[in-house]
């Protein structure tokens, strides 16, 4: 398991009086002002130092959430691996927590290990804050997890929050309280403010307002509930409202009500004042999970009684009303129900008759969501189509749980796990696609071509994991089917996942016959795509490895072409690394170290660990015949630094050079250089110096070169990431294996 792009674990310093990079972590912007609360910050930030496991309890709407991540982000300082949030709210599948706290921490695997044991190894010497938000749902499961990460990794502890306790050893419980009267005046008229900027209208509305917070027993989402109504009342009419409703529900006792009534009072009393639309839509949006956007909401959540072009005017009332809540990120505005006003609408929703209506408009519009992505990945839009569905994430898990739940439209779920193979493969995450794609295909479907794809899909995702038995066993069967149906497509991918598995098995021949026959069926079917580019690059190395570096190179230029026309990239990074591999093994080593550092910076904005891993290991081979002013071994020291960096990233990949002997021979002759230049000891310290640095520090380095010189800008923003198969090229009869060492 590697960090992603803007990792949890802190990359290069930045020097010449460059700003210092952004702290590591994955914390979200508050959305409004924090306001009170200073006596419970300085007591739980108190506790973040005493104990490792700390969680916040309460009931809903009182501020847990807002307070932890206030607390986090003041104890960023201690945590030099950052502090990470997982929000678990809208993950309703158990067998999905271990996933969805890797994709928090920015960290990806791509073995078939469990991804605990990836997590536990991960994390095990690394300094970091995890904070678990809204986990009462998984509270079993989450404890289990907890309690094996904090007996693993002694630098790691945990803030959580939630409306009851772990029941972790050693866990630190702080209840949360509705905030104090000055506390809750104080953000009433926060909040009412950006309603109405002319608040208060008077003393008279300053008492009310007072007496508003008294009522709702200073909850801060029934606060926030009722500062919303200030644009069409003033504090007076909220107060008489909310006081008769409150007399309704209790039978006209004046007492004090329990916490957990006045919000649902609050609440129903919010949805009272609604107008039949507003809702209608409140109940509708239950079927999100997470964020979602305004062409989202249009499509699953308009009808009739509710037309798409009203809608943005329906949406805009109930983010003024605090029902909604926006926030605005790289893919602009969305939209989000906190819990609490989710639960409220979803019982609506139920008595109304309509949720089984709503989540299957939900999830046809994430297949249709997910089919768009599949296209325009081949395109320039690839980081586009990568923010966007990791984004979409927790929805297409809705959508696909949906599906399968269903018998008889478990076909879809095949397609829609087959569809998002771009997100399993190139946005790196094998472990979690593997789990979508074993259930679609346990499910009973008759639809031959949803299976077939989903087979061949799993037959690649198994390859790139190393399980070649299950690789051969979806794969053949994908071939029989699509034989017996005839579907020339899914036949290609398989002919071509095929060639694949051979390549990595050390069976030249072999797969280059079966990536001809693969090649040749996608030209039958008019098929092009990354796909089958990638299937050309993969063709150039195995004909590289028989020797043929002229036809790798021919076959790359080719795939150069289109890509660039196209505006493919992340295919466009394994051409240039066989092409940088031909260049140095003809002794032109500017040209191969221009290619290969622009091959490294796209795999590194991908976050493509085969292709990052494969061009740090020619790349180090390339050191060792760079000059160092000074340094009499040249650059053996760069060379083993990054041979060890590259040590560290194929635990994450897999069996390092995927065992294989072609892969394995450039890395072994820049060991056996290196060692006999620097001496054992010298060169396993060097390796132990690599060990050290995450990806973001290990290309910063390869980028920068034995020189020292300034490092190349290295791309940060997380966008798509990893690819299929390995791709090194080391030609069988090259000088790297024979005589001419020099060579590549």
């Amino acid at each position: 398991m590697a960090p992603l792009s803007g990792s949890p674990f802190p990359g290069p310093s930045s020097d010449d009086g460059a700003a210092p990079a952004r702290p590591p972590g994955n914390l979200p912007a508050e959305p409004s002002r924090f306001i009170g609360r200073d006596r419970e910050l300085h007591a739980l930030t108190g506790h973040l130092g005493r104990s490792r496991l700390v969680t916040v309890t309460g009931v809903g709407g009182v501020g847990k959430t807002r307070l932890a991540i206030r607390a986090a982000q003041g104890v960023q300082d201690r945590f030099c691996d950052g502090v990470w949030l997982a929000e678990l709210s809208a993950l309703t599948d158990p067998a999905l927590l271990d996933h969805a706290v890797a994709a928090a921490l920015g960290l990806t695997d791509h073995t078939d290990r469990p991804p605990r044991a990836c997590l536990l190894e991960q994390l095990a010497d690394r300094r970091l804050l995890l904070v678990l938000d809204g986990f009462e749902h998984l509270a079993r499961e989450c404890a289990l997890l907890t309690h094996a990460l904090l007996r693993t990794a002694p630098g790691l502890s945990v803030l959580a929050a939630g409306r009851r306790r772990l029941g972790v050893a050693g866990e630190q419980v702080f209840p949360l309280s509705p905030m104090g009267g000055a506390d809750g005046v104080a953000l009433f008229e926060d909040r009412a403010t950006a309603v109405r900027p002319d608040f208060p209208a008077g003393a008279g509305e300053l008492v009310a307002a007072a007496e508003l917070c008294r009522r709702l027993d200073g909850i801060p989402l029934a606060l926030e509930l009722a500062a919303g109504r200030l644009g069409a009342l003033s504090a007076d009419q909220v107060l008489d409202r909310l006081d008769d409703r409150f007399r309704l529900l209790t039978g006209g006792s004046h007492g004090a009500l329990p916490r957990h009534r006045t919000l649902r009072t609050a609440i129903g009393w919010s949805h009272e004042l609604c107008t039949p639309a507003e809702r209608l839509l409140w109940a509708r949006l239950t079927v999100f999970a997470g964020l979602f956007d305004l062409e989202a909401a249009e499509y699953v959540c308009s009808g009739p009684e509710l037309p798409a072009e009203d809608l943005l005017d329906v949406l805009t009332s109930l983010v003024a009303q605090s029902v909604v809540v926006r926030e605005d990120g790289p893919l602009g505005p969305r939209y989000r129900l906190l819990d609490s006003v989710r639960a409220y609408g979803a019982d609506w929703l139920r008595a109304l008759g309509d949720d089984e209506r709503m989540r299957r408009r939900h999830r046809d519009w994430y297949m249709g969501l997910a089919t768009w992505c599949e296209l325009d990945w081949f395109g320039p839009r690839q980081a586009e189509v990568a923010a966007r569905v990791e984004a979409e994430l927790p929805n297409l898990r809705t959508a696909l749980e949906h599906s399968l739940e269903d018998g008889d439209e478990a076909h879809l779920g095949q397609c829609l796990a087959g569809t998002l193979w771009f997100c399993w493969v190139g946005c790196g995450r094998l472990a979690e696609g593997r789990y979508w794609l074993e259930r679609a295909l346990r499910a009973p479907a008759d639809y031959t071509e949803t299976r077939a794809k989903a087979l061949w899909v799993l037959g690649h995702v198994s390859v790139l994991q190393g399980d070649q038995a299950r690789a051969v066993g979806a794969l053949g069967e994908c071939r029989e089917l699509a034989e017996h149906t005839g579907d020339d497509r899914a036949a290609a991918y398989a002919e071509h996942r095929m060639g694949c598995l051979a390549l990595v098995s050390d069976d030249m021949p072999r797969a280059e016959r079966s990536l001809r026959a693969a090649l040749a069926r996608y030209r039958e079917i008019g098929e092009l795509n990354s796909n089958v580019l990638m299937g050309r690059v993969e063709l150039a190395m195995a004909v590289a490895f028989q020797g043929d570096l002229a036809g790798a190179v021919a076959l790359c230029e080719e795939v150069r072409e289109v890509c660039e026309d196209h505006g493919e990239r992340w295919t466009l990074a394994y051409a240039l690394y066989v092409l940088a591999f031909a260049a140095h093994s003809g002794g032109d080593r500017g040209r191969a170290r221009a290619l290969l550092e622009e091959c490294l910076a796209i795999d590194h904005a991908f976050h493509d660990l085969v292709g990052a891993v494969l061009a740090l290991e020619l790349l180090a081979l390339m050191a060792l015949d760079e000059r160092v002013e000074g340094a009499a071994e040249g650059g053996a020291v760069e060379a083993a630094v990054l041979q060890g960096a590259a040590g560290r990233l194929w635990r994450s990949v897999g069996l390092p050079l995927f065992g294989s002997r072609f892969f394995n021979a450039p890395h072994a002759l820049c060991e056996r250089r290196a060692r006999e230049r620097l001496g054992a000891e010298r060169y396993e310290g060097c390796l132990r110096e690599g060990a050290g640095l995450d990806l973001d520090a290990a290309v910063a380095r390869a980028l920068r070169g034995a020189g020292g010189g300034r490092a190349a800008a290295v791309p940060g923003p997380r966008g798509p990431q990893r690819h299929p198969v390995p791709e090194t090229h080391q030609p069988a009869s090259s000088p790297a294996t024979g005589a001419g060492e020099e060579a590549g």
